[in-house]
């Protein structure tokens, strides 16, 4: 990970390097980008910004803020994602259980993908503070919305994965539906579950940063707006946001990978022959 963190550091200086200023056309296309300070500052003068003031005249620095911004961002990825994960394993499970259930849900379930986020939040917004909820349970509902979908769809995945040997020696043991889910279904589910929490850490992330920048939530998609005013004097101030959403990321994905360590430590190898 370091190293391709460095080669994406190595690739950004060398094109500010050797790309052109104003940028450029392709076929009339205007796609080369900008290399002037203003578009691309220099990696160190990112990283020195975490060291100013967030407010002139104030004694917070950047990275204080930024991590009450990224506390803030965390704990409403992770009730999304624990939200999302939920939601999602209960409609594979419904969807694994009754065949007409999953012809008649899993395309509205891929449908609901394709609503934009910065659209639907409004709904969500009148919708809580008609029901009186706090403001942080309509980002955790918004990061639900879309990480549920890699759950629902990878649990699906691997519910029915098991091999129909496996499920007649279940059935000639008289074994009900619930019980061969508990024992046989979901243990075969988990290493297709895993991967789907992995996608759904990420967008939980996505969608709370999306939600702060709609719903005005003091998070790190409000840093990243607030900072994006400063683009014209300060434009590496804008990228110490990027930089705390990306590590969020990493953070979530990494407490999904640690939970995988520890349900699958007793798990038996698989040999590939």
């Amino acid at each position: 990970m370091l190293l391709a963190v460095a080669i994406a550091a190595g690739a950004w200086e060398l094109y500010k390097a050797l790309g052109p200023p104003d940028g450029g056309d392709v076929f009339g296309w205007r796609i080369i980008p900008k290399t002037n300070d203003r578009v691309m500052p220099h990696i160190w003068e990112m990283l020195a910004e975490f060291g100013d003031p967030e407010v002139r005249g104030r004694d917070t620095a950047v990275w204080e803020a930024m991590l009450g911004y990224s506390w803030y961002t965390l704990r409403m990825s992770l009730a999304g994602l624990l939200l999302g994960g939920a939601l999602g394993i209960g409609l594979a499970v419904l969807m694994a259980r009754f065949r007409v259930v999953e012809r008649g849900l899993l395309p509205y379930v891929v449908l609901s993908q394709t609503i934009p986020l910065i659209a639907l939040a409004p709904q969500v917004a009148a919708l809580g503070g008609n029901w009186g909820l706090p403001k942080w349970t309509w980002a955790a509902a918004l990061a639900a919305f879309l990480s549920f979908f890699p759950v629902t769809i990878a649990t699906l995945r691997g519910l029915q994965s098991v091999p129909a040997a496996s499920l007649e020696l279940m059935d000639s043991f008289a074994a009900s539906w619930w019980t061969t889910l508990r024992k046989l279904r979901f243990p075969a589910a988990v290493p297709f579950i895993v991967p789907g929490l992995k996608l759904a850490a990420t967008a939980s992330v996505i969608g709370v940063v999306v939600s702060e920048v709609s719903l005005g939530l003091r998070g790190v998609g409000f840093a990243a707006l607030s900072y994006g005013q400063k683009t014209t004097s300060q434009p590496a101030t804008v990228y110490t946001a990027v930089f705390a959403a990306a590590l969020l990321g990493l953070i979530m994905f990494g407490l999904v990978s640690a939970a995988e360590a520890f349900v699958m430590r007793k798990r038996p190898t698989e040999i590939n022959t």
